[in-house]
């Protein structure tokens, strides 16, 4: 009972403690944003401050009309940019506007 107790925990323990992995996908912000602009036309569409562990970050989604791709980046303080998710067939949602005077 004890060998798998410790079997298990060191399996979990290992998992905890190893790189996330998209932090393969991250270098320098310029390197990323040549990238994105260069080979995708993607251009910065909007973003936003993100805490995270205790520190600041800056959370953006990064999208192209002519191809559909989007891609989400979150750059750290110390200029490192992650890329956290990339898709295809990117649209924006219009909100409904309301018209006073008039039941929803």
């Amino acid at each position: 009972m004890f060998k798998r107790l410790f079997a298990i925990a060191l399996t979990f323990g290992m998992a905890a403690t190893a790189p996330p992995a998209f932090a393969q996908n991250c270098a320098e912000r310029d390197q990323v944003i040549d990238k994105l602009q260069e080979a995708y036309s993607e251009e910065l569409t909007f973003g936003g401050l993100q805490k995270t562990r205790g520190a600041q970050s800056v959370m953006e989604v990064w999208t192209s009309e002519k191809t559909g791709s989007y891609t989400v980046l979150v750059t750290h303080a110390n200029g490192i940019s992650c890329i956290v998710a990339v898709g295809t067939d990117f649209f924006e949602a219009i909100p409904k506007i309301k018209v006073e005077g008039t039941p929803s």
